[in-house]
């Protein structure tokens, strides 16, 4: 009898204990559960929110992207070379806006290509307004001078006209022309050459004529190279001369000390990579006066 309850005893404390891990189990699991789902919201929160920030940066770059955009379109000069080089960066500009940035890798990058951009557009800001300075104190110099003129001539007419005459006979009968102009396209070895895929460097010699009318001193000579289509081949925007009131893009200029007397010079202008198939004309320029002109030609290779 006492072996039976033994046993009973037994059977009832097994079933007591099965229910309690069982319900451990559970409880572990139901834990685990809940954290997975906790993680589960958290990184699909921080997935939004990312997603969102990058939304908002990509509009705020499209955004400064037409804000440069409109700044370079507002940017206007005479200049052929600076228009290129402003059309250039717009287009490149253009260029960013079809670009889609979609992490935080690319958006960087473009935050930096801005960057550049400002600093560039800053650049040209400086050259247009120097050229526009320019300007304005030449167009300043000019008016003072006509009003000068003005006052002479009202103050005597007759004596005006007779130093005008005399002064453009001297200003005429003084001007140092050019002679024996000579162009001539050079290869690396410094031949002559014609084939412009061998073209290194471009030589205009030439001689400063005797004329003891002249003033002697350090006299610079400006060189034009016109290609075929009548642009002026130049390596700087800032490149300008003052011509009869007007200012002119050079390609290339030297100083000579003049003493009267004939003197051979020769100037260099190296191969930009602007040069082109077809008949050029260059300009030679001293003192405010065109004193020479001559013509070469570039062929295929």
């Amino acid at each position: 009898m006492t072996d039976t309850n033994n046993e009973a005893q037994k059977l009832h404390e097994n079933k007591r204990s099965v229910p309690v891990g069982l319900i451990a189990v559970t409880i572990i699991l139901a834990g685990v559960l809940i954290f997975l789902v906790v993680m589960y919201f958290d990184q699909r929160n921080k997935m939004i929110e990312t997603e969102t920030v990058l939304t908002h940066e990509k509009d705020s770059l499209a955004n400064e992207l037409r804000i440069l955009a409109y700044s370079f379109d507002t940017l206007k000069t005479n200049n052929d070379t600076l228009n290129a080089k402003l059309e250039k960066e717009k287009q490149r500009i253009i260029q960013l806006l079809s670009i889609n940035a979609s992490n935080v890798q690319l958006i960087k990058k473009y935050r930096n290509e801005i960057s550049t951009m400002r600093e560039i557009m800053k650049s040209y800001i400086v050259q247009i307004d120097s050229l526009n300075t320019r300007n304005k104190i030449l167009v300043a110099e000019n008016v003072q001078f006509k009003e000068e003129i003005k006052k002479v001539q009202n103050s005597n007419v007759e004596l005006s006209k007779v130093k005008e005459e005399l002064s453009t006979k001297v200003e005429k009968a003084s001007v140092i022309q050019a002679k024996d102009i000579v162009a001539s396209a050079l290869n690396r070895k410094r031949k002559e050459t014609t084939r412009i895929n061998l073209l290194d460097k471009l030589r205009v010699c030439f001689t400063l004529r005797e004329n003891p009318l002249a003033e002697a001193g350090p006299k610079r000579v400006y060189m034009r190279v016109i290609r075929p289509d009548s642009l002026v081949i130049t390596n700087s925007p800032d490149n300008v001369f003052s011509y009869k009131d007007h200012l002119l893009i050079f390609s290339a200029n030297r100083t000579a000390d003049y003493l009267n007397q004939d003197i051979e010079m020769c100037i260099y202008l190296d191969n930009t990579g602007d040069f082109i198939i077809g008949n050029y004309t260059v300009e030679l320029y001293l003192e405010d006066d065109i004193i020479g002109e001559a013509n070469f030609m570039l062929t295929k290779r």
